[in-house]
């Protein structure tokens, strides 16, 4: 990340920008989910979109700008608002939110794994999915410990080879399925597809806004927006554009469109081949290319694509593995953690941060064994991921509203359009829109076979208590010598 003193030095164009944020926001994992949703996915992508991902990212280049010779990101943003205890909790949930999320991305690739190795049966099984999450992850966290060197190898290519390309080819096929006159999924919806269609005239028709008779049939709200969260990871580079005024909601407009088109067309090309009762959230795409590929005769080609899948998740869960760790770890060199917390190895790496992510990353993991559906673990972990991030977003459109108050001689090479009242409405909007699909997330989605709506509940709201409550033991316990250790 470039620092105030090398802005001059190094400016980011209109375009970096623009890849950079569609990098860090998209992922192929969250096509199944949002082709779940045929028709209405336009509610969730639209909702994602304009009440999301948009608002974060125009409040996170104003707080990055303003504070870009400060180290800590969005500790640093909500303890100049709150004080440092609110600071503390904000980038301990970035951290924890991601620590929880990884079961999910890893779920993803154990699935690309099954389909290549020719056995898409494992994709559904349970104690597969569980084992090799943890020991994928655990193979990534030695990976990590080999410094930056191996981490950019590994994560250089990964989001072209193994997210764009496959993405990109998966959309192609679509187009070709439909081009040969193969049935369209989403044109023959039937009335069991409930909150999906309706009916006119003795006609079954899509429904293009969702039918809210109740929480849980939005639910997947909540894990849509997930998909569309991490804008604010390179927005804090908007002061070293050129004119970051003009330039940066320019980029932000390029990158949405991206992310716009890719989520939405590769959703297409899913539905488009499997009914949405048949879509497994982990490996939906994997089955869509399959039977996309036997269509032309290419069937054996799929283990290649897969492969590619898969390589994508291993180079996502690479390039967080470090980040929001190193980001805990600048607390714990401020005194925040205890000193155990801070050691690194010879390469800069956190390393008892990282073996603690794992410990917990193993824990989570094992909710695989307990829900015999994985597609039902997979929204469970994904829904307790999102309650964490979307915390952190409140805490950060909070804070910036309060800085325009408190703080208002501060310098901000970046500022949200309209002063004070433009960032009112457009953190406000985030927080409203954060603060409703945080209430949603609580609620089991209406079309997946939940089995005990109280134990998802519960376990939901389980994470949602603990971990937060964590932070604030941490920091009641919080001694100066923690400070003064690391001196």
């Amino acid at each position: 990340m470039a620092t105030a003193s090398s802005s001059s030095e190094k400016q980011y164009s209109i375009v970096a920008i623009a890849l950079m944020t569609s990098a860090a926001v998209i992922s192929l994992r969250g096509l199944p989910m949002m082709a779940k949703e045929e028709m209405t996915m336009f509610f969730y992508i639209g909702f994602a979109t304009f009440l999301f991902l948009i608002p974060a990212a125009l409040v996170a280049a104003e707080l990055g700008s303003a504070f870009s010779d400060h180290g800590g990101g969005v500790y640093t943003w909500v303890e100049q608002a709150y004080g440092p205890r609110a600071g503390f909790v904000a980038i301990w949930l970035q951290w924890i939110q991601n620590v929880v999320w990884y079961p999910t991305v890893m779920s993803f690739a154990a699935a690309g794994v099954a389909y290549m190795l020719a056995r898409p049966d494992l994709a559904n099984d349970q104690y597969y999915i569980g084992v090799f999450c943890i020991i994928f992850y655990w193979l990534s966290t030695w990976m990590t410990f080999q410094g930056s060197a191996v981490i950019s190898k590994v994560t250089g290519g990964s989001f072209l080879i193994g997210t764009v390309l496959p993405g990109i080819v998966v959309i192609i096929l679509a187009l070709l399925w439909i081009e040969y006159g193969d049935p369209v999924a989403f044109e023959h919806l039937i009335t069991q597809d409930t909150g999906l269609v309706k009916e006119e005239a003795g006609k079954v028709l899509p429904r293009f806004w969702p039918e809210i008779t109740s929480f849980g049939n939005i639910a997947f709200l909540a894990g849509i927006i997930l998909l569309f969260a991490g804008v604010e990871v390179h927005a804090v580079h908007a002061n070293e554009m050129k004119n970051p005024k003009k330039e940066f909601p320019i980029a932000m407009l390029v990158a949405s469109l991206i992310i716009f088109l890719l989520f939405t067309l590769g959703s297409l090309a899913v539905a488009a081949v499997i009914p949405p009762n048949d879509i497994d959230l982990q490996s939906g795409l994997m089955a869509a290319s399959q039977d996309m590929l036997d269509k032309l005769g290419l069937g054996e080609w799929n283990r290649l694509f897969c492969l590619l899948l898969a390589f994508g998740a291993l180079g996502g869960v690479m390039s967080w593995i470090s980040g929001p760790s190193k980001g805990l770890l600048w607390t714990a060199t401020n005194g925040e953690l205890p000193p155990a917390l801070a050691k690194t190895n010879a390469e800069g790496i956190p390393t008892n941060i990282l073996l603690l992510q794992g410990g917990i990353v193993t824990v989570l993991s094992c909710i695989y064994f307990v829900f015999k559906n994985v597609s039902v673990a997979f929204f469970l972990i994904s829904a307790m991921t999102i309650a964490l991030y979307l915390m952190m977003y409140m805490l950060m459109y909070a804070s910036a509203i309060r800085l325009k108050f408190t703080q208002p001689e501060l310098e901000r090479p970046y500022k949200v359009p309209g002063g004070i009242g433009g960032m009112i409405v457009i953190a406000g909007l985030g927080f409203l829109g954060v603060l409703f699909a945080f209430i949603v997330s609580f609620f089991p989605p209406s079309n997946l076979p939940i089995g005990s709506p109280s134990t998802y509940v519960g376990i939901v709201i389980a994470g949602t208590v603990v971990f937060p409550s964590i932070a604030f033991i941490i920091h009641m316990m919080k001694k100066p010598s923690w400070k003064s250790s690391q001196n």
